[in-house]
């Protein structure tokens, strides 16, 4: 879990102004001509928590930023929408000399966002991949049991509180092996002041299910078996609703891209340089 020596050294970090929002990014640079891999993370989540996912990725090209209101990325004065993100994206991606396409995957919270950006900017995305994600608020829910549990940012705040719950958040390898919850834990810099807020504004409301069958991006949906907080079954309403896109299924929880980095990475890579059918 702890990021590896070889990825810190790799990474390289910068704060970035674009139209008066302040993005702090990261950035690996990868050994061949593809396109970058452009991560969007979960709810709450600082961009570190998927370095060990980037670290097996090995020589591909990785830009991850922290959303506005977490981690090193101060909060907005006024909250934002998926299609909002999605513009200020495009022109951080045109900062940073990217001015064609790249690949995206998006993580839970942060797979809403890659579908709104696929949709948006259809030439900017080449290939989509979806982890552990939905539709949107037109989607299975979790228990009421685990939401009561992430209403508000108190697993990133407490410690110990991410040691009594994270289990039955996240399932999969996280119910067997606490030592995960603590590593997790760990890598955390915990949503301040309106951040978490504005993330949770940001997805009410917004679905992609009326526009899923447009999307025309090769895409690899991929979800846990073991998924407490986003259930399988919504995995199974991407894959049938996007035209070109593959289910994944790992016997796993929410996490799988963090337990499991060394068996998915190779998956992904795959799917990233596949010939275009």
């Amino acid at each position: 879990m702890h990021m590896s020596p070889e990825s810190a050294c790799s990474m390289h970090i910068q704060t970035i102004d674009l139209d008066g929002q302040t993005l702090r990014v990261a950035t690996w640079p990868g050994s061949d001509a593809s396109p970058p891999l452009l991560i969007f993370n979960g709810i709450g989540a600082n961009l570190e928590l998927v370095a060990p996912f980037v670290a097996a990725l090995d020589d591909v090209s990785v830009i991850i930023f922290d959303v506005p209101g977490v981690g090193g990325s101060p909060a907005p004065v006024m909250p934002y929408r998926f299609s909002t993100l999605s513009v200020l994206t495009d022109k951080l991606l045109t900062h940073l000399g990217h001015h064609g396409e790249v690949d995206v995957l998006g993580v839970s919270w942060g797979g809403a966002l890659a579908q709104q950006f696929a949709r948006l900017y259809p030439r900017r995305c080449r290939r989509l991949i979806l982890a552990a994600t939905s539709p949107g608020v037109l989607m299975v829910p979790a228990k009421l049991s685990v939401l009561s549990k992430m209403i508000g940012p108190r697993r990133y705040t407490d410690p110990a509180y991410m040691q009594e719950v994270g289990a039955d958040i996240y399932g999969g390898a996280y119910r067997r092996d606490p030592s995960l919850l603590k590593a997790h834990s760990q890598h955390i810099q915990p949503p301040r002041g309106r951040g978490y807020l504005y993330q949770l504004l940001a997805a009410s409301g917004w679905t992609s299910l009326p526009w899923l069958g447009a999307l025309r991006q090769p895409t690899l949906v991929m979800h846990g078996s073991d998924d407490p907080i986003v259930p399988l079954t919504n995995a199974r309403i991407l894959a049938a609703r996007i035209r070109n896109a593959t289910l994944y299924v790992i016997d796993d929880g929410h996490l799988f891209l963090v337990s499991r980095a060394e068996e998915v990475a190779p998956v992904v890579r795959r799917f990233l340089r596949q010939e275009a059918g």
